[in-house]
């Protein structure tokens, strides 16, 4: 009835009031938010799928972004180009 990252919370919660040095892996990460959630919770490290490891640098917005900016560099000249 708990999830893991109730349990990262707990374990950090408990090592941080007993200024443990122990360090939290996350395991068994299945989806890229639940990267972020065990980041959050304080778990130093994760193993992940190289899947999910993929799907962390994808991003809509991103991407949606990096073509914006591809277009509109297309559009300055060759010579103004070449300064930049």
């Amino acid at each position: 009835g708990q999830t893991g990252i109730d349990l990262i919370d707990e374990i950090r919660t408990v090592y941080d009031n007993y200024d443990f040095q122990t360090k939290i892996l996350a395991a068994s990460i299945r989806h890229p938010d639940h990267v972020k959630q065990c980041a959050i919770s304080g778990a130093d490290v994760a193993t992940c799928p190289p899947a999910i490891i993929d799907q962390l640098f994808k991003h809509a917005l991103t991407d949606s972004g990096l073509q914006k900016f591809l277009d509109d560099w297309k559009k300055i000249p060759d010579d103004l180009r070449r300064i930049v």
